[in-house]
């Protein structure tokens, strides 16, 4: 695994991807949160809250993480090297896993400059103003646990199709379903839908925005990537037979 895993981060690194991922996610954080007028625009609000930027990184990293992932599997299956792959001296979980952490630590990356933001916030609020750290601690926790179920969400698309594209909507959508659509859903059927909505991933990362670390919450971003991997998993051993 940690061959894969070194493979991938080069392969980010080793050409503008890296790079190009970590500017855009900060730079569209930046402007929504400091420059634009906005209702994420921080400064305007008056509050030395850090809630703006929970509930914007979720939607660019919903775009974001399967614009990196697309060609995880997908650049292998169009290039006929899967085979090869395959053949390595690695369990097929080790290279989903491989494959998996390289395009998770890029966002881990990519997500920590924008703790600067917390810095920012204590040094120039009000000093009848306090920032809520248990919230704030909770909600980077949640947004790592995200980025990692939207992140097997892609690493799943991407053994579906040769057509990276085509890998890149199904993830969008995928990622889309379970973070709005089935919130959504449980709006339509009222009381009944409770517990489709605590299916959803937003459930999940709104609870632990609220500063309590719930096992509960840790074990469904778990199981969820558990999920989508051991699917992937399933995929890869199809083709390998």
């Amino acid at each position: 695994m940690k061959s894969i895993l070194l493979r991938e981060i080069k392969s980010f690194f080793g050409s503008v991807m890296g790079y190009l991922v970590i500017v855009v996610f900060l730079v569209l954080n930046g402007l929504f949160l400091w420059g634009l007028n906005t209702e994420f625009n921080i400064p305007q609000s008056g509050f030395s809250d850090m809630s703006p930027f929970f509930k914007l990184s979720p939607w660019i990293l919903l775009f974001l993480i399967p614009a990196v992932t697309m060609k995880s599997f997908s650049e292998e299956l169009k290039q006929g090297t899967i085979e090869l792959l395959l053949t390595k001296p690695l369990t097929v979980w080790q290279i989903v896993l491989g494959k998996f952490m390289g395009a998770f630590v890029l966002f881990c990356i990519a997500i920590l400059p924008t703790v600067f933001y917390v810095y920012v916030l204590s040094e120039f609020s009000l000093a009848t103003m306090t920032l809520d750290y248990g919230s704030i601690i909770g909600s980077y926790f949640g947004l790592l646990f995200l980025a990692s179920a939207y992140t097997s969400i892609g690493i799943f698309s991407s053994v579906l199709s040769e057509n990276q594209i085509v890998a890149f909507i199904i993830a969008v959508l995928l990622c889309l379903f379970f973070f709005l659509g089935l919130e959504e859903l449980s709006k339509v059927l009222g009381n009944a839908g409770l517990w489709i909505e605590k299916v959803g991933i937003s459930y999940r990362f709104k609870s632990m925005g609220r500063g309590v670390i719930d096992t509960r919450d840790l074990l469904y971003f778990i199981s969820f990537s558990a999920l989508f991997l051991g699917a992937t998993v399933f995929k890869l051993k199809l083709l390998k037979k």
